[in-house]
């Protein structure tokens, strides 16, 4: 059985109404994908898919716990997932026009003869959205067991050197800079 099939629902089936969904993401899933820049990637997904006559609401319940590099002294850093995600999903003829055209991304259209919902791409996408754009540890946590000490100290010791000196060719030059 295609692993990919686990993550598509056959919504036609579902009765109106509230339907929830449980995954399991661990680096396995990230395979099908370009290389990421995390590993050890335990994510929990849930789905709620509420399903009404034309439409249907999801909404994405992403956490988990993933090893990011630091931004700051590149040791290996554990970090929490929790993020969510609601999409619209629309049933309509021309789908492909309409999602050539759709500006608002939390709207996607599928045609009213499709009968699975494929929702991997979506799980991806949250999973990268939940992690934070500047991945370090907090100030207070500096140092931590998490943290490579040599490259701390090297940074501390480039904030704490003096600047050097003023060129004294440029002193009398400040009083130009606001000449009309």
């Amino acid at each position: 059985m295609n692993s990919r099939r686990e993550f598509e629902i056959a919504f036609v089936g579902l009765k109106p109404g509230i339907h929830e969904f449980s995954y399991r993401i661990t680096d396995r899933f990230f395979e099908a994908y370009q290389q990421q820049d995390f590993k050890h990637c335990e994510a929990n997904v849930k789905l709620f898919l509420d399903k009404k006559n034309g439409f249907m609401l999801l909404k994405f319940e992403v956490d988990g716990k993933m090893d990011v590099i630091c931004d700051r002294c590149g040791n290996t850093l554990p970090l929490d997932l929790w993020d969510e995600f609601n999409i619209l999903v629309k049933l309509v003829d021309n789908h492909d026009i309409m999602n050539q055209q759709e500006e608002d991304p939390d709207v996607y259209y599928i045609g009213r003869n499709e009968s699975h919902l494929h929702i991997a791409d979506w799980i991806y996408e949250f999973i990268n959205l939940s992690i934070p754009i500047q991945r370090m540890c907090k100030e207070e946590d500096m140092g931590g067991p998490y943290c490579n000490k040599e490259v701390l100290d090297m940074l501390k010791k480039l904030n704490t050197e003096e600047k050097k000196p003023e060129n004294p060719l440029w002193k009398g030059l400040e009083k130009f800079k606001n000449l009309e």
